[in-house]
């Protein structure tokens, strides 16, 4: 049975040293093993292991009987580590991966089988992305819906916290495997995430060639335990110690995951990332999260792409879900700044700060009797059809619709009490409730104040703002913790149904730093 509760973390910590290379004899890294997914073209796959320090050590790629190419390394003193960089292989298979090392008269030889080539993404977060499969809607279905998907290959790495930086990853929960019911369900918040399969199964229906998924998340969990030092540092993020709310209710301690669950799988050639949290920074370090979260995303670009020998895209694409709802007990702009912050508050992405991402908007699959909490809704099957939307356009420049209708100009029509706003795709609007509010100052002091929908057509919308008596001062939309009900919220894109994100904009004569403009100021007219 598991407690309902606002963020959960559902297993005690595992700490390790940093040094776990020590005495390992000759083996493969941990993520190296049976059925896994290895980068294909153009990149190179990274294979690295331990060995003894001196020895030569030849690793092979087979297909049947015949051997595909050969690559030789010697293992390093400091480290007792070993590295090699396949060619760029094209998607397929199955093959074998053979490594042998030779000390002396000594031969140890290690096989790997049924390896295919393909793209390899990496899911992390919290509670949302670690909910796995059987906790979400139509969970039966979606457990026995794998005989077609045996190309999806998928890894989960256990529950970790670390001091410093790990080499290699301490412990695994799932090795790779082919999907099954069994590892696609197995218990609540454990493996196989529901996001990250259900994303890589999209993935592998537009793709048709095999998706390699890692999964390394863990409930309650803030954006600080999964950053490097260095990325917090660069933040400015306080370096006192940490004040437990019920918002964190996992490892909260600095850096612990970045070291112990992402560090140790630096060294793999990778696709892209999809990240699902920020819930236990509504109440942390929230108004930091426009740094930390750019900020993480920088320094994962930079370590992937050096530990990968380069193999990695310098700035791989980057995917991340928008907080969706949650029924709080109280009402404020918690919620809603995260959700602005985790697009370095311009409202939408790739952006000038955020290149190369792609964000699921999912304010609209809130989960009012989500056996869990209305914190995890149900519905992952739409937030990874949004985000694979968006790695195709991203990652895979296909020329599609990947995210909703957002205002690309603001129009303040004093003579007529309205202000308009010109949206940069089409809208439909679904329902004419009050969720647009303008802020109206006199006399020194700002009120949110409603402001309904007067007209609207293919790409306009205009608000009434009668009410307001004295300078309108800015216009935001859905900046709420429960903007709407399940999928009824007002403005979707016509064809796509993906929803328009929340948006907050000030007239030009805002202070410096209280927010980035959206697309444009509002202009007077």
């Amino acid at each position: 049975m598991v407690a309902r509760g606002f963020v959960l973390g559902l297993v005690l910590p595992l700490i390790v040293p940093a040094d776990a290379s020590v005495d390992v004899g000759f083996r493969f890294a941990s993520y190296i093993g049976d059925y896994m997914v290895l980068q294909k073209e153009p990149a190179g796959a990274v294979i690295w292991g331990y060995g003894i320090s001196g020895a030569t050590v030849t690793v092979s790629l087979w297909q049947g009987q015949e051997t595909i190419m050969k690559k030789v390394t010697s293992v390093k003193a400091h480290s007792n580590s070993w590295m090699v960089v396949l060619d760029p292989m094209k998607p397929g298979g199955p093959y074998e991966v053979m490594a042998q090392q030779t000390f002396g008269r000594t031969n140890i030889t290690l096989r790997v089988h049924d390896v295919l080539f393909g793209d390899v993404w990496l899911c992390s977060g919290q509670s949302n992305m670690q909910m796995t499969v059987s906790q979400i809607f139509n969970a039966t279905r979606e457990l026995a819906n794998t005989v077609a998907y045996q190309s999806v290959r998928i890894f989960s790495v256990s529950l970790i916290q670390a001091e410093q930086e790990l080499e290699d990853l301490a412990q695994v929960d799932l090795q790779w495997a082919k999907p099954t019911s069994e590892n696609l369900g197995h218990g609540d918040f454990k493996y196989m995430s529901a996001v990250c399969w259900l994303f890589g199964r999209d993935l592998y229906d537009a793709l048709r060639y095999p998706i390699g998924l890692i999964s390394s998340s863990w409930g309650g969990t803030p954006i600080e335990a999964w950053s490097s030092g260095r990325s917090l540092k660069a933040c400015g993020v306080p370096t006192r110690g940490f004040t437990q709310s019920d918002s964190v209710t996992g490892p909260s301690k600095y850096s612990v995951l970045w070291n112990a669950m992402i560090h140790p799988l630096h060294n793999m050639s990778l696709k892209g990332v999809i990240w699902y949290q920020g819930e236990s920074n509504v109440n942390f370090n929230r108004d930091l999260y426009n740094c930390t979260f750019p900020a993480l995303i920088e320094d994962w670009r930079q370590t992937f792409h050096r530990g990968s020998q380069g193999q990695t895209e310098r700035f791989f694409p980057f995917g991340f879900v928008q907080l969706s709802s949650y029924l709080s007990a109280t009402s404020d702009d918690t919620f809603p700044e995260i959700r602005w912050h985790q697009t370095a508050d311009f409202g939408f992405v790739p952006n000038a700060r955020m290149p190369s991402t792609f964000m699921a908007v999912a304010m609209d699959l809130c989960d009012r009797k989500s056996p869990f909490g209305s914190i995890h809704p149900r519905d992952k099957q739409t937030v990874a059809y949004r985000l694979h939307l968006g790695a195709r356009a991203v990652a895979y420049g296909e020329k599609l619709i990947f995210q909703g209708p957002l205002p690309e100009n603001v129009e303040l029509l004093a003579d007529r009490g309205l202000l308009n706003l010109t949206y940069s795709q089409d809208i439909q609007v679904q329902r004419q409730d009050k969720i647009f509010e303008i802020s109206c100052c006199s006399d020194h002091q700002c009120k949110w104040l409603p402001a309904p929908m007067d007209a609207f057509s293919a790409q306009t919308l205009a608000l009434n703002i009668r009410s307001c008596r004295g300078a309108l001062a800015a216009v935001r939309y859905a900046w709420t913790t429960w903007p709407c009900e399940y999928k009824q919220c007002p403005l979707y894109h016509p064809s796509s149904t993906l929803p328009a994100p929340p948006f907050i904009a000030f007239m030009t004569d805002r202070k410096p730093g209280e927010h980035s403009k959206l697309a444009g100021d509002i202009v007077a007219l």
